[in-house]
């Protein structure tokens, strides 16, 4: 398939939004408009935010890495600790972090 991805996550209030996930996964990579940011995490994928009165808290994403470790150490550095861990029967981990919308962003990682 020749498949991009491109998530949005709806919040209700976009200054807060933009706060929290720009600790969550550094600086946008640009601005649509003014109330929408855009993260570029690789090569044809990407999510954003997009204040929209309809935000309610319902937007599950999880984005796989490698280094996990490095990943929370480095979200971490930027003042964001996860809300829960979870390690799975197969040791597959994931961290999961909830924006001030209750939005789930969960981050999963190979076995320790």
């Amino acid at each position: 398939m020749d498949l991009e991805l491109f998530a949005g996550v709806r919040v209700r209030d976009f200054d807060a939004a933009l706060a929290w996930y720009t600790k969550l996964l550094g600086e946008p990579s640009f601005f649509p408009h003014d109330t929408e940011a855009v993260w570029r995490l690789g090569e044809g994928r990407s999510i954003y935010v997009v204040e929209d009165e309809r935000g309610d808290g319902n937007a599950v994403v999880t984005l796989f890495c490698q280094d996990l470790d490095g990943r929370v150490a480095e979200i971490a550095g930027r003042g964001l600790e996860p809300d829960e861990r979870e390690t799975y029967s197969n040791g597959v981990r994931k961290e999961v972090y909830r924006d001030p919308d209750g939005n789930e962003v969960g981050f999963g990682g190979p076995p320790a």
